[in-house]
């Protein structure tokens, strides 16, 4: 007898009897739990290996089937999310930046839950964020959050920065094309600290690479910058208003008013020290 054989024959048998299980009147067994048939009949005529019958699930078994395969999807689910975050961020710290764990104290916070909601079309339409402001307004936070809840429904996202990609683009010559050709594979790319990368001619023909690669994918674009809208519309030379003139026309700019986060958390741990130093003291 074959393995399918043998597969079919230990289907057709198996009955998965409990003690409390009980023969009913059709001569079928029946679930002391739930009262339901744990087996059928074959259509009139019909029969496997001598068998006129099958083993049929009863309320019980698939309730505890059904349990089984949705903790399995959860598994699975997990698991590939986890796997998403450790391809997608370059910077673990992100893992944190999450609406769940939001402060707060970014005005602009709706616009990110926006995003996500309308992802759909955010990425039929190649709709983008410029994320502009003062340092520590919250802009890589912002887009992390998008990030991450992206990923949380299994799609692929990569947030990186330019210092970042100079260098792996400079240690790896010969793949440079393939190196960009993946970063224009994602869904979505987010680019962190945008303009903090070197100025020299290299640099920016790389940027420039990037940015007109990823334009010409047609997918959407998030950047954070400490650059002004001003500084991005007004650039200073051809190098640097290439590279703008396609931030521009692929982002929507969203400026970033709110406090200097970082030097708020920096004045809060300046001020419980003084409070544990006067502790000790009075002690």
């Amino acid at each position: 007898m074959s393995d399918y054989d043998n597969a079919i024959f230990r289907l057709a048998t198996a009955q998965e009897a409990e003690p409390e299980d009980y023969t009913g009147e059709d001569g079928l067994l029946y679930c002391g739990s739930c009262r339901q048939p744990k087996e059928a009949y074959f259509t009139e005529g019909k029969s496997l290996f001598g068998r006129d019958r099958h083993p049929k699930e009863c309320d019980c078994q698939r309730k505890r089937r059904e349990k089984q395969e949705a903790a399995d999807r959860e598994q699975k689910h997990r698991e590939e999310v986890a796997r998403l975050k450790r391809k997608g961020f370059t910077n673990p710290a992100m893992l944190e930046c999450t609406f769940e764990n939001d402060n707060g104290k970014c005005p602009q916070m709706d616009k990110a839950l926006f995003y996500t909601a309308n992802w759909e079309e955010m990425k039929a339409e190649n709709i983008g964020y410029l994320l502009w402001g003062k340092v520590g307004t919250g802009k890589s936070y912002f887009a992390g959050c998008i990030a991450n809840a992206l990923m949380e429904r299994e799609i692929s996202v990569c947030m990186t920065n330019f210092a970042l990609i100079l260098n792996d683009l400079a240690a790896s010559y010969k793949d440079r094309n393939e190196y960009i050709a993946r970063l224009c594979s994602f869904p979505l790319l987010i680019l962190d600290d945008f303009g903090m990368e070197r100025g020299t001619e290299y640099g920016l023909e790389q940027v420039y690479n990037v940015v007109d690669s990823r334009y010409r994918s047609q997918k959407p674009l998030i950047v954070t910058t400490n650059l002004t809208l001003e500084e991005l519309q007004h650039p200073e030379d051809t190098a640097h208003a290439r590279i703008y003139d396609r931030l521009l026309e692929m982002c929507c700019p969203v400026f970033f008013t709110g406090e200097n986060i970082r030097k708020s958390t920096a004045q809060g741990k300046m001020e419980r020290l003084k409070g544990l130093m006067n502790g000790k003291e009075s002690l």
